[in-house]
C-alpha cells in the first residue's frame, strides 16, 4: 500500500445519501477472480444515465469524491473501495460512513474523511458550481482546504499511522518477521510450521 500524506485534487460531487455498496459496485462484478479492473464498473447502473456526474467530462480526473451521509452502507464487499480507488479516487469525503466500508477503505489506502454535514454541503455546492474546484487534504495535519472550506477531521491514531506509513495488514505482520521465524524455529518438529 502506498503511503497517504497529502491529497490534492479536483472534487466530484455525488449529492446522494445512503449510497450502498451494491450501487458503488454492483453484484454482477463480484465474481471476478482478480483484485484489479474494478474501476470501470464503478456506479455501473447509475452511469447508464447520461446526466450522472461521472459521465460529465468536467469531472474527468477528479480524485476526491464528496457525497452525502451514510456512504458505503449495505454489504461489506471490499470491491466497492477497490472500484473507487481503481477509478482514480484517493479520498472520499462524507458526513458519515458505514463502519465496515470505512475499514475496507483504510486497509487499501483510500482515505475516508468524515466532516460535518454543513461542511460537506458546502463542498458539494463548490464542486457543482465550479467543476474545477480543487481540495487539499493533509492527513498529518488532519485538515481539508478548498477555496471556500477549511475544516479539521478526526481519525483513529493507529489508522492514521498506518496510512501515513503505507502499512497494510501484511506489512504490519512482516514487521515481526524475525520474531515469527524465531517462534517457528523453537516449536516442536511435530507441530505445523507456517508456509509448509
Amino acid at each position: 500500500m502506498e503511503p497517504v500524506r497529502v491529497i490534492t485534487g479536483r472534487l466530484a460531487p455525488l449529492d446522494r445519501a445512503d449510497v450502498d455498496t451494491d450501487q458503488i459496485m454492483p453484484k454482477q462484478f463480484l465474481a471476478r477472480t482478480e483484485r484489479t479492473g474494478f474501476g470501470e464498473f464503478l456506479f455501473h447502473t447509475w452511469r447508464q444515465d447520461p446526466a450522472f456526474v461521472l459521465n460529465d467530462d468536467r469531472y474527468e480526473g477528479a480524485t476526491v469524491l464528496v457525497t452525502g451521509p451514510n456512504f458505503g452502507c449495505g454489504s461489506s464487499r471490499e470491491h466497492a473501495p477497490w472500484g473507487l480507488q481503481q477509478y482514480g479516487f484517493a479520498a472520499v469525503i462524507a458526513p458519515s460512513f458505514a463502519d465496515i466500508f470505512r475499514i475496507n477503505c483504510e486497509k487499501i489506502g483510500l482515505l475516508a474523511v468524515q466532516l460535518p454535514g454543513e461542511t460537506c454541503s458546502q463542498l458539494l455546492r463548490e464542486a457543482t458550481e465550479d467543476p474545477g474546484a480543487v481540495v487539499r487534504i493533509d492527513l498529518a495535519e488532519q485538515d481539508v482546504r478548498s477555496p471556500t472550506v477549511t475544516a479539521n477531521f478526526d481519525i483513529d491514531p493507529f489508522t492514521k499511522r498506518c496510512l501515513l506509513e503505507g502499512l497494510d495488514d501484511i506489512a504490519l505482520t512482516l514487521r515481526h518477521e524475525v520474531k515469527i521465524a524465531a517462534f517457528e524455529a523453537a516449536r516442536s518438529p511435530y507441530l505445523p510450521v507456517a508456509g509448509r
